[in-house]
């Protein structure tokens, strides 16, 4: 990932916004610091805007449909609280 300091990255932000685009996540840096990452449309939406449903999504396993799998249910005792 490039790291732009932002002073940099607003002078050119035309060229911030194409290596995102071609080249992946460009890292905006304050005083060193990393503040802020720029993204293509295309990489936010496959990290913001998962529409499967968890149950679409364990669908997905590649242990769905298998019959051998048992799971174990934990019997101890719940434990105290103080509230």
């Amino acid at each position: 990932m490039h790291s732009w300091q932002i002073q940099e990255a607003k002078a050119r932000i035309s060229e911030v916004v194409k290596c995102a685009q071609n080249q992946g996540p460009q890292e905006i840096t304050l005083h060193g610091k990393p503040v802020a990452v720029l993204v293509s449309c295309e990489t936010y939406d496959r990290l913001a805007h998962r529409s499967d449903s968890l149950l679409e999504f364990m669908h997905r396993s590649p242990l769905y449909g298998l019959e051998e799998i048992e799971f174990v249910r934990d019997q101890s005792l719940t434990r105290e609280v103080e509230l």
